[in-house]
């Protein structure tokens, strides 16, 4: 089979080749009554490739029918031959044939140095992926692109997506390779490539995303390709979240290997030259000289001109002006005398003694040397030596190094305050993006007090100052405190600046890579940093100034400057001593038994008694704080809701609360919560239409103390895949209470997957729990978030981290609100104010509220009540029910549903019938009873009277009238009605005879009484 396709190859080959000589025979029949065309008016191509691998060799007319006679096709060489670097293939001869002096060739490559303009092929590209919120400006990104910048190319510095594409084919498999910059994590830059069919080809992460490069330093990226169709992509996007503007990626150099041959030499650009024949680069013209496209040598400049490295002409030089100096501080003399000293700037580019020029400044007058820094000596030769171990010193002219008393232990570090000459673990550097080369010059000068920023080159050169620390090595005194700190550094520093200036404090941990902890921009008033080290390891500290990220030409801004005053880095091996701290002694026994120190260190959690200077062990529920463990005050007591660990080292929650509240214990138990829980807020846009998202991981309690929320830049994991031990998850990975990072969405730009990036910590210690609204300084703000509807109240959590920022100088602090909601799950939800919709309405301090039915207290016997039913059958159901609204969880249950015999008619019922029966019985009885005796006794009366009128018709009775005269004997007869007590007496009273009573009877003559 594979034999009949060479031959159906073969056929192919043949008749191609038949219809090439028909055509080339019709143009010689058309073009018979022309001339002969001379070599200077035809060119030579190949033909493509067949399938064997062959080609031919075709003239082809530089104007067509203008002459005839070309030569014949002919065979030519192979598709895989190419010539070696310096060489290109003459196609006449079809021999290899070396480049001309001024030229250069890269053999069977392409190579892209000059960016004068953006070259023919590639294309410059701004992507929209995604529409931002309605209203936005979808023009926005129109104007985004990749800039030429002379020596380099210069991305973006906005937050649009902006493509530089280039295709190129290849006869073979060959590669491609690019030198570039990139000094800013907020801006994204990928490389990758796709075919024919626009299919990207399979690559590595870490081939695919570029590691982040030093400020100021070139890496060398290089990527294999195949053969066929390559399409090469250097893709950035800036993420403009909490920033005015990123930092560019630079590109220069960029060769591709693989094309098969190259039929001509590339001339070198304006301002560089190539010497001999057969170069495969040009090299840049020396200062003060110039040259021309194509140049073999480069021409000096004419009397008072100049030129800078590479330049393609040379400039008048101006007069000299003030922005032509800069002042030094020379070192100290055998005197101990040191004075101000003016130089011009290096290259000189201005003239003197012409009109309008200044004079260089005369020198100061001879002033004492400032006093050697603390850990050092004076000698007689006023030189500074460090002072030998064991030993400390103030750094004064007058005192020498002293040995720490008994019980002490010098406190090593460093600790620089007076600059005449830079410490020899310190050195100066400045670096051009340009590659003008200022490394021959310092940039950065002492100035006795201080030491500040040079005059470098140009104005956007790196000035760099670069600290060198060994390791940390925690002292004996401090061993006893097992928190995360090893040490710290903190420096004093302000920038005067008049244009965008900006200063960087970056650290390289291991010489693996450097990261930027903290950077300043524009003028900063005189302030304090310090940065807290959480790994023992050797550290590179660099601070790197630039005037202006803008490359000119003119120096505008040498006046702007950083001072730094002071630095001081603590726990440093083989460091100072500028004092001595107290240490743990050896008892007598051990004192004898061993030999050297005296001092011991105190066991985790143990701090050093300053009456037997022993250690002893913290009380309960405190633990060793600060930076000193000598004296029982060095044991701080824990906040509110929180306990020490058994170390001592820190305090933690266990996710547990108790508080009393009219008057009530409430106990709550939210280890539900404990886990970690994820808070995303967006989508949000910025002004370019970049969608990005917050990403906040909280761990309410942790693990005893230990921080389990942790957010990583996934971006830099790619890109620094190789160093998979402590440095890359030192640099790449953040582990807190609370953390944040921001994500751009996979939909968002394109990417395969969600990035992530600006990882930072919001809360490194827990200070508390309590219902109270302000703990150490740190105020929950209750209003920022809806009132609660319960009358269970709400609980803080308190979190501070200590790492301060440029606009944090206290560091940054967080607070979380535990609410109880029966309506929400165990696992809760949370939420941000919604005045402040990043969690932060200042920046310092980030607000959330978690609420959960896990937030609210323990049940007890009081949140529910008892519910008894009616007797039914001789039986009565009794039911627990919950009070509502229902403001607890777990903790007791609702007892049982019963049941118990009873009877129809309650006890107390029947009582209560008894007794109102027989009072009833009782009042009838006695109405029945004085009913019947008052009856009688209007009978008695009735007869008694009868019996009073027959006794008056007997006798004459009296006239009961009154004779004339005659007074009444009584003004008033009153008639004595009998009450019923009186009957009763009466009745009591009896006189013999069942039916013999007495009556009184009133008259007006006298008393008479009646029996019968």
């Amino acid at each position: 089979m594979t034999r009949g396709w060479e031959h159906i190859s073969l056929f192919m080959y043949c008749v191609r080749c038949f219809f090439i000589f028909l055509l080339i025979q019709q143009s010689l029949t058309e073009t018979g009554d022309l001339r002969p065309c001379n070599e200077t008016e035809y060119y030579f191509e190949y033909t493509e490739c067949d399938s064997t691998g062959s080609r031919w060799r075709v003239a082809i007319p530089r104007s067509r029918g203008s002459c005839s006679h070309l030569p014949p096709p002919a065979r030519g060489m192979d598709c895989s031959f190419s010539c070696a670097a310096g060489e290109f293939l003459e196609m006449s001869s079809q021999q290899c044939t070396p480049c001309a002096a001024g030229s250069y060739s890269l053999g069977s490559g392409l190579r892209f140095d000059q960016w004068d303009a953006i070259p023919a092929g590639f294309t410059s590209l701004a992507s929209y992926m995604e529409p931002g919120p309605p209203g936005e400006d979808g023009q926005a990104c129109n104007n985004s692109s990749w800039t030429p910048q002379g020596v380099y190319l210069e991305s973006n510095r906005d937050d649009c997506t902006v493509s530089l594409i280039y295709a190129v084919h290849l006869e073979k498999q060959g590669s491609v390779s690019f030198t570039y910059q990139y000094p800013d994590n907020n801006i994204f830059f990928e490389f990758y490539v796709q075919n024919e069919q626009c299919q990207e080809m399979a690559q590595a992460d870490d081939q695919k995303w570029i590691k982040v490069t030093n400020n100021g330093h070139w890496e060398t990226h290089m990527v294999n390709l195949r053969s066929g169709t390559n399409i090469l992509y250097w893709r950035t996007t800036g993420i403009l979240v909490d920033r005015k503007m990123v930092k560019p990626v630079l590109l220069r150099n960029i060769q591709i290997e693989g094309v098969a041959y190259t039929s001509e030499c590339f001339p070198c650009r304006p301002g560089w030259f190539s010497p001999v024949m057969g170069s495969s680069s040009c090299q840049p013209c020396p200062r003060n000289t110039s040259s021309r496209k194509g140049a073999s040598i480069c021409d000096p400049c004419p009397p008072h001109h100049y030129s800078h490295e590479g330049w393609a002409e040379c400039k008048v030089k101006p007069p000299c002006s003030q922005e032509d100096y800069f002042q030094i501080h020379t070192a100290c003399d055998s005197e101990g005398k040191t004075q101000v000293m003016y130089r011009w700037l290096e290259p000189k580019i201005c003239v003197e003694g012409v009109a309008g020029a200044v004079e260089l400044p005369p020198s100061g007058t001879r002033e004492p040397c400032p006093p050697c820094n603390p850990g050092y000596y004076n000698t007689n030769d006023s030189t500074c030596f460090p002072c030998p171990p064991g030993t400390h010193s103030d750094g004064t002219l007058s005192l020498a190094c002293a040995a720490c008393p008994a019980g002490t232990e010098p406190v090593l570090g460093y600790e620089y305050k007076w600059w005449n000459v830079l410490p020899s673990n310190m050195k100066t550097s400045c670096f051009n993006v340009g590659n003008s080369k200022c490394d021959d010059m310092n940039g950065w000068e002492v100035a006795g007090d201080h030491v500040r920023s040079g005059a470098g080159g140009t104005d956007n050169d790196y000035l760099i100052l670069n600290l060198r620390v060994p390791g940390f090595k925690v002292p004996t005194s401090l061993a006893g405190m097992m928190g995360s700190e090893f040490g710290r550094i903190t420096f004093n520093f302000e920038t005067i600046c008049s244009s965008d200036c900006e200063l960087y404090f970056m650290m390289d941990v291991n010489r693996k890579s450097t990261t930027v902890v903290e950077s300043w921009e524009g003028s900063q008033k005189r302030q304090s940093y310090t940065h807290i080290m959480t790994r023992n390891s050797s550290v590179s500290f660099t601070w790197a100034f630039q005037r202006t990220n803008q490359a000119m030409d003119t120096r505008r801004y040498v006046g702007d400057m950083v001072k730094l005053y002071s630095i001081s880095v603590t726990n440093v091996v083989g460091g100072m001593a500028s004092s001595c701290r107290a240490c743990a002694l050896l008892s007598q026994a051990q004192a004898l038994q061993q030999t050297g120190s005296s001092c011991v260190p105190c066991p985790a959690g143990f701090y050093i008694d300053q009456g037997t200077n022993r250690c002893r062990e913290c009380p309960p529920g405190t633990h060793l704080a600060g930076r000193h463990t000598y004296g029982q005050e060095a044991c701080v007591a824990c906040g509110p809701a929180s306990r020490s660990d058994k170390e001592h080292s820190l305090c933690y929650s266990d996710c547990s609360f108790s508080m009393t509240a009219n008057n009530r214990s409430l106990t709550f138990d939210l280890s539900a919560l404990s886990a970690m829980a994820s808070l995303t807020i967006g989508p949000s846009f910025t002004s370019k239409g970049t969608k990005y998202l917050h990403l906040f991981n909280l761990s309410l309690c942790g693990h005893e103390g230990k921080r389990a929320a942790v957010c990583s830049d996934n971006v830099t994991d790619l890109s620094t895949k190789e160093d998979q031990g402590d440095q890359a998850q030192f640099v790449n990975s953040v582990n807190s209470f609370i953390c944040q990072s921001t994500i751009i969405p996979a939909d968002g730009r394109g990417f395969r997957t969600a990035l992530s990036s600006q990882s930072i910590s919001l809360a490194d210690t827990f200070l508390g729990a309590t219902v109270d609204s302000v703990l150490g300084g740190v105020n929950a703000e209750p209003q920022r978030f809806p009132k609660r509807s319960g009358d269970v109240p709400d609980i803080h959590f308190f979190y501070r981290s200590s790492q301060a920022t440029a606009s944090c100088d206290q560091g940054r602090s967080s607070v979380i609100t535990v609410r109880c909601n029966p309506g929400k799950p165990e696992q809760g939800e949370l939420s941000v104010p919604s005045s402040c919709p990043a969690g932060t309405c200042d920046g310092c301090t980030f607000h959330f509220l978690w609420e959960s039915v896990s937030a609210c207290p323990l049940c007890t016997q009081d949140d529910f009540h008892k519910i008894e039913g009616a007797c039914k059958r001789g039986l009565q159901v009794t039911l627990y029910v919950w009070n509502e609204p229902k403001l607890c969880s777990q903790g007791a249950t609702l007892p049982a549903r019963s049941s118990a015999p009873c009877e129809a008619i309650a006890l107390w019922l029947k009582v209560s019938l008894g007794g109102g029966a027989f009072v009833a019985v009782l009042l009838v009885s006695l109405t029945c009873y004085f009913w019947k005796k008052n009856k009688r006794l209007e009978y008695k009366y009735s007869r008694l009277v009868m019996s009073a009128n027959r006794e008056c018709e007997l006798p004459a009775a009296d006239s009961c009238a009154l004779a004339e005269g005659e007074e009444p004997e009584d003004d008033v007869v009153y008639a004595q009605k009998t009450t019923l007590l009186g009957k009763l007496m009466a009745i009591a009273n009896k006189q013999e005879g069942e039916n013999s009573e007495s009556v009184q009877l009133k008259s007006s003559q006298s008393e008479r009484w009646v029996w019968s």
